[in-house]
């Protein structure tokens, strides 16, 4: 059998490019099929001004192979120093479309991150003001928390109350991978959206751990248990306009990955929508494939939808490959463990 599926182009509302030799390799596996992406800040030191997201972007730019077509939506992250009228005037400028809260420790590269969040209350009110999205890591990190936990201890101890606290905030619960997430963000009205992520709606944490450990399923947060992704699956067919496509796509070398204490993330970007449409083939649901990966996500960020196509045919398996060659290394490719039968053209 084979037919096709004609969607407007998709966006990616959570992406990590890296920099330098990283940054020039994967570019190139997003671009290929996203119109835009929501760019993740946490670089080492991390984008805390928009001189700094200004510099980033242009790098990205810079790195886009010619022939492509690409806009990134550049990000601030959010640490309790961020001054409140250089955030506005980045936003004003039309430069940033959100910014980042990451709990300091959750994951890579976080250690700049908010410990207190009613230190960085100020911003958030101003954000709610100006109406730009706040994008939440939401993981407690305290140690008497199980790793398991930590998304369903911060809805109800951080993000309820602080949107509570903030009303009128816009809040992005970015990567979600609970049962207790997916029914908070269909609670939380117009000005909550959730992103979920590729790899989620696959693996669960026996792909982890079962066998031996596999480092390139490891992402924080952390894959659960098989009653979550499947409720993730729910979320994501649903067509529900609160739940849109956010990759989180996170290239580390294998050097990285498979090291004593290896690096968190699974790189998608190369065949993420390959691997969204046999998911959503398999819950009976193409036809609001193009809801969760194109229409979704702009309406939230309140940005027009892409005017142009992909399509998706249907056919014989596609074979896409097992590594990304960098200057800094070899990054594997998230492996789906399943044929993949649709092929962008």
């Amino acid at each position: 059998m084979t037919y096709s599926l004609t969607l407007r182009r998709p966006d990616d509302w959570h992406l990590h490019l890296r920099d330098g030799a990283m940054l020039r390799a994967v570019l190139p596996e997003t671009a290929r099929h996203f119109g835009r992406a929501i760019i993740m800040p946490n670089l080492v030191p991390p984008v805390v001004r928009g001189s700094d997201a200004a510099a980033y972007r242009d790098r990205i730019l810079a790195a886009l192979p010619d022939g492509m077509s690409f806009e990134p939506l550049m990000t601030l992250y959010l640490t309790e120093d961020t001054d409140p009228d250089d955030m506005a005037a980045a936003h004003a400028s039309g430069l940033i479309k959100a910014v980042k809260l990451y709990p300091a420790g959750a994951t890579t590269n976080s250690a700049s991150g908010v410990r207190n969040i009613d230190s960085v209350r100020p911003v958030l009110e101003r954000m709610a003001e100006i109406g730009l999205p706040l994008c939440v890591h939401g993981e407690v990190t305290t140690a008497d928390v199980d790793i398991f936990d930590r998304e369903a201890v911060f809805i109800d101890t951080v993000l309820d109350p602080m949107r509570k606290s903030v009303p009128g905030l816009r809040v992005v619960m970015e990567h979600i991978t609970t049962r207790q997430g997916a029914e908070y963000a269909r609670s939380g009205g117009a000005d909550l959206g959730a992103t979920i992520t590729t790899h989620h709606l696959v693996i669960n944490r026996n792909h982890i751990l079962v066998g031996g450990i596999k480092p390139h399923y490891y992402c924080l947060p952390v894959a659960k248990r098989e009653e979550h992704r499947l409720a993730l699956r729910a979320a994501a067919t649903s067509g529900e306009a609160c739940f849109f496509l956010g990759t989180d796509s996170a290239p580390h070398t294998d050097p990285n990955k498979e090291m004593a204490c290896g690096c968190a993330g699974c790189f998608t970007a190369t065949n993420t929508m390959s691997v969204l449409a046999q998911v959503f083939e398999q819950e009976d649901a193409l036809n609001r494939l193009e809801a969760f990966c194109s229409l979704n996500g702009p309406a939230f960020y309140g940005l027009p939808a892409n005017t142009d196509t992909i399509t998706l045919t249907r056919g014989e398996p596609v074979h896409y490959p097992a590594k990304i060659d960098t200057d800094d290394g070899p990054v594997t490719v998230f492996d789906p463990q399943m044929d993949l039968l649709w092929r962008v053209d």
